[in-house]
């Protein structure tokens, strides 16, 4: 296999710290910019699994920025060069601490709560007498707290003014960018014959500006679905054919783990490694309707720290 970047830990001109999430590790430079290595470290339940996967990052770093650009007319974003194929550099903003999550279908974590009795979720309702992958009448927005550590928790518009952590007027920007991305995204993906299921959108603000930051349509922050025979799943009540990492979470939990106190990750061995690393590559081509680039993976460390490095000298 390839060689998976897991860790990176380079030292930049006039940076002034290193941010490491799950999944990015996010440099600082001068309270300005951010260069944002988009690592192969994969993440599920909100715990970092112990391998990572080659190509990952690539493929979430090259999708993300596709749509960026795809959607810079609707919102301003925080993209301004991609100096290397996992990395993006672009404007720091200081970010909302709300993760905005918007679902077009009952599925995955909404199916959850509908299956336990919810009729609610993040104070939105959801019709009784749905079904599993069913399509809403309308998306809805359910928001969550952007936890630093540990889980995300769901929370709604009423709990979101109530607690100031949000403005009136910034959330009613948030909602309408939210809804007018998803549209676009969903246009995006009928047009490769996939369903954009459900997403979130990270926001945040500089100089006074909304900015859309980190991460979008990728299968890490999205689902999608088949489009081809999706209202025949529906009718035999049937799994739907998906693209997004829920493939992983299922594994995980087949396996015993969801994250839980106690539980151990199982054993990710050479040929499941392989196996997630096809998969991520095979819906960079379905998501985006081109065939993948592998790049040279030979001294990855100093092409990303060079790349990086050769960007910022010329902002």
């Amino acid at each position: 296999m390839s060689e998976a970047i897991v860790k990176t830990d380079f030292k930049f001109s006039n940076q002034k710290n290193l941010y490491v999430g799950k999944v990015r590790d996010v440099y600082n430079i001068n309270d300005e910019y951010l260069a944002m290595v988009v690592s192969d470290r994969i993440s599920a339940f909100d715990i970092v699994l112990p391998a990572g996967i080659p190509f990952k990052g690539q493929v979430l770093n090259q999708i993300a920025a596709k749509f960026l650009d795809a959607t810079a007319d609707i919102v301003p974003n925080w993209k301004l060069a991609t100096p290397d194929p996992m990395v993006t550099v672009g404007h720091l903003a200081e970010p909302f601490m709300v993760e905005m999550v918007i679902r077009g279908y009952l599925t995955g974590h909404a199916w959850r709560e509908y299956k336990s009795g919810k009729r609610t979720l993040c104070g939105m309702p959801m019709p009784d007498g749905m079904v599993e992958n069913q399509k809403f009448e309308k998306p809805i927005i359910t928001p969550t707290t952007k936890a630093l550590e540990g889980h995300d928790e769901d929370i709604s518009r009423e709990e979101i003014l109530a607690q100031g952590i949000v403005s009136k007027e910034d959330y009613e920007k948030l909602e309408a960018y939210t809804l007018a991305l998803f549209q676009r995204g969903t246009e995006i993906a009928a047009e490769k014959n996939l369903i954009l299921v459900d997403t979130k959108y990270e926001f945040g603000k500089k100089d006074g500006q909304i900015y859309l930051i980190d991460e979008i349509h990728t299968p890490d922050s999205s689902r999608y679905f088949y489009a081809e025979g999706y209202q025949e799943r529906i009718d035999n009540n049937e799994a739907q054919k998906q693209l997004s990492k829920e493939f992983v979470r299922e594994w995980l939990m087949e396996n015993g783990f969801q994250g839980k106190e106690g539980q151990e990750i199982p054993e990710m061995n050479e040929d499941r490694i392989k196996q997630i690393s096809e998969r991520y590559i095979e819906l960079y081509e379905q998501i985006i309707g081109e065939k993948f680039v592998k790049a040279d993976t030979t001294n990855i460390n100093s092409r990303i720290e060079n790349g990086i490095a050769s960007c910022l000298k010329d902002m």
